[in-house]
């Protein structure tokens, strides 16, 4: 889930809340490396002058780099359409 809303003018800033339902502690590790790493790459993709929260759900513990990294993706196309 991709929570938004504007922020300062010239910058984005991201933060991550990744909660215990995730996983035991390895598990959330994992999880907010890979979505720190997924969002480092996308950042060129977010729309400049917003402050975004991403929440990883519980269903994050079974997914792959690869699909968080698709999900963010399209959630930040979902963010550019709703800010257009």
């Amino acid at each position: 889930m991709v929570l938004f809303s504007v922020g300062s003018p010239g910058q984005v800033r991201v933060g991550l809340t990744v909660s215990r339902k995730v996983g035991n502690a390895v598990v959330r590790n994992r999880v907010k490396r890979w979505l720190r790493e997924s969002i480092r790459k996308q950042l060129d993709h977010l729309p400049i002058g917003f402050d975004v929260v991403v929440i990883a759900h519980p269903q994050a513990a079974q997914a792959d780099f690869r699909s968080l990294s698709s999900d963010l993706d399209s959630a930040w196309d979902r963010m550019t359409e709703a800010c257009t």
